[in-house]
């Protein structure tokens, strides 16, 4: 069987997505019996009016030589295939909950009809999708509530989750992943101003979604004096360098805005046993993350800073939280066999 895995690309953005699409491929390519390849189709939504262009251009598309597709995300899923299967990661939320949120596209004028647009070209590819997965309730709830239309939850699994071993807490807390705006590293670097200096130190570490938002977070440590507490490590990191930073941190924060998934970011500070801090509008994260596993706070500077003082504060109960944490997630038993079983099925 040859299975086409397919996905958008923004050039030189990479985050959670793309690592899932990837070990997808890989772990098709090692199912008995099963061809897999990833395509990759380029995507620009700015400006918006991109967008119809966008439609057209991937509606337009055929592929050929494929007996299943597995599509991903917007606008990549709108490619026809016969056999396709969704494995939805998210829509292009613009047109939905971040357009109500006033983070997207408004209703009125030109936007309206792109976003009325977007979203008549999604549910004419959901009524012809063989099946429909999506990686959280999440996603779920949103598909329902926006779409009509019904699916079932797939978890990803945790990518290389044996690098992600654990160890001794560390001197500092860990913020791992995509760095930008919707995931709001700004805010812990600003409550680290409210720390003592003897506190343990924060570490960022992830590709910059834009130079300018990496030179924003640059300048906050400067003119907050955290030079010595706050280190930033901006780009790309080997997996190892990452399950390494996870494996030695006394806990982790992740603090996105309402993140469709569990995060990548969470399941690997739960396989390595880290109490992770997040806030209450962080989406998916919060069916993991409750008082017995780490803290969930409001989304503000001050509630964060008491958050991390906290889990500083009390270390045993922090390693209490990380060991509660890394059993929760061994009990969901997430494995790629069965992923793929469910997808292929």
């Amino acid at each position: 069987m040859k299975v086409l895995v397919v996905n958008n690309a923004e050039p030189f953005i990479r985050g959670g997505a793309e690592e899932l699409a990837d070990n997808l491929v890989r772990q098709l390519n090692a199912t008995a019996g099963v061809e897999s390849e990833l395509l990759r189709l380029p995507f620009q939504w700015a400006p918006s009016e991109r967008l119809i262009d966008e439609i057209v251009l991937h509606r337009s598309l055929r592929l050929y030589n494929a007996d299943r597709v597995i599509a991903l995300k917007f606008p990549a899923y709108l490619v026809p295939h016969e056999h396709k299967t969704l494995w939805l990661l998210h829509q292009f939320r613009q047109a939905y909950d971040l357009g109500d949120a006033g983070q997207g596209l408004s209703d009125a004028g030109r936007e309206g009809v792109i976003k009325q647009a977007i979203r008549t070209a999604d549910a004419q590819c959901f009524a012809q999708c063989r099946a429909i997965y999506v990686n959280s309730p999440t996603t779920q709830d949103r598909l329902e509530r926006y779409n009509g239309v019904a699916s079932q939850v797939l978890y990803p699994p945790l990518n290389d989750e044996a690098l992600f071993t654990g160890g001794e807490a560390g001197d500092y807390v860990f913020a791992g992943g995509r760095v930008g705006p919707g995931k709001r590293q700004h805010l812990l670097v600003e409550a680290m101003a409210q720390l003592p200096s003897s506190s343990p130190r924060l570490l960022v570490a992830g590709p910059p979604d834009s130079e300018a938002y990496a030179q924003q977070l640059q300048r906050l440590v400067e003119e907050l004096g955290l030079e010595d507490r706050v280190e930033l490590r901006f780009g790309f990191h080997p997996r190892k360098d990452i399950a390494a930073w996870v494996n030695g941190a006394l806990a982790c924060a992740y603090l996105p805005y309402d993140e469709d998934s569990l995060g990548y970011v969470t399941m690997e500070a739960f396989a390595a046993g880290k109490a992770v801090l997040t806030t209450t509008d962080a989406g998916g994260l919060l069916e993991l993350i409750d008082e017995t596993t780490g803290l969930v706070v409001e989304p503000d500077v001050d509630s964060i800073a008491a958050g991390l003082a906290r889990l500083i504060s009390a270390p045993g109960q922090t390693r209490r939280m990380g060991q509660a944490a890394k059993a929760g997630w061994a009990a969901r038993e997430l494995t790629w066999e069965k992923t793929i079983c469910r997808l292929l099925s």
